[in-house]
């Protein structure tokens, strides 16, 4: 079963829903489109997903259909209940929370890999979902998230890009980002003045850098602060955070800028003595 863009008209009447721009409630009501971000999650029988911002429940069945178990998280109450009516009597757990206060631990106690985290996600909440499952989710080994093309295009990029920042290098200290696909708003309901992408991440075996070396608050601190004012030099613009000496000991040139330094650059620049 699927939910065509009429069965989602119906049921967003025959509930008096009216999809909200503060929640970034965007519907995807292609077949098309469903099925692709299903083949691209890679999930089947015997496996877990936590699937981030259900809605009313067409992806959710998609991914019920793969044979997989599916944990379905929607913040709105009203969504979630009707929810729970259209996956009724399928390998579905409907959980009402805030993605961002979730508990991952105690979602995920007892569950046994593979979990895969399917979303889609708004602009205002997209990127800080992300990493929260990155820190706090060791058990998602990959993720398959669409989102607003910008975001996404920052979350893959590499130092030396445009989009590269702060965000780039902490998702690529946890995991190996792509661009998978790319989504027009026609496939969604209300249509978004946007185009969206896929973004496909995959958990590294261990961290790129050593957190026994480089403690990760560390490293995130030296991140921060050097993208907080990246036109600057790096000398200026991390100093009090690192000591001089540390360049040279992390082969890092003072003069470099922030966008220039790839997570291997920045883990070497955090781990020198401060």
């Amino acid at each position: 079963m699927n939910l065509s863009r009429s069965d989602v008209q119906r049921l967003l009447a025959e509930h008096g829903i009216r999809p909200t721009k503060t929640l970034g409630q965007n519907f995807v009501v292609d077949a098309n489109t469903l099925e692709r971000v299903v083949r691209l999650a890679e999930v089947g029988p015997g496996g877990t997903v936590v699937e981030v911002g259900a809605g009313l429940g067409a992806l959710t069945l998609a991914l019920a259909g793969t044979g997989a178990r599916v944990l379905a998280i929607e913040i709105d109450r009203r969504l979630a209940a009707v929810l729970r009516e259209v996956v009724d009597g399928r390998d579905v757990e409907v959980i009402e929370a805030d993605a961002l206060r979730l508990d991952w631990a105690e979602l995920l106690a007892g569950v046994s890999p593979p979990v895969t985290l399917v979303a889609n996600l708004p602009y205002s909440v997209a990127t800080p979902v992300v990493i929260r499952v990155l820190e706090d989710a060791p058990l998602v080994g990959r993720l398959l998230v669409m989102v607003q093309r910008e975001v996404g295009e920052r979350w893959v990029a590499r130092a030396g890009e445009p989009a590269y920042g702060a965000v780039s290098v902490k998702i690529a200290y946890w995991a190996e980002a792509s661009l998978v696909g790319r989504v027009p708003p026609t496939v969604f309901l209300p249509r978004p003045r946007v185009e969206s992408v896929l973004v496909r991440m995959v958990r590294r075996a261990e961290p790129a850098v050593d957190p026994a070396v480089v403690p990760y608050r560390r490293f995130e601190a030296v991140v921060r602060a050097g993208f907080a004012h990246r036109r600057k030099m790096l000398r200026r613009s991390l100093a009090g955070t690192v000591a001089p000496e540390a360049f040279e000991l992390a082969g890092v040139a003072p003069s470099a800028r922030a966008e220039e330094l790839d997570v291997a650059d920045w883990g070497r620049l955090a781990g020198a003595p401060e």
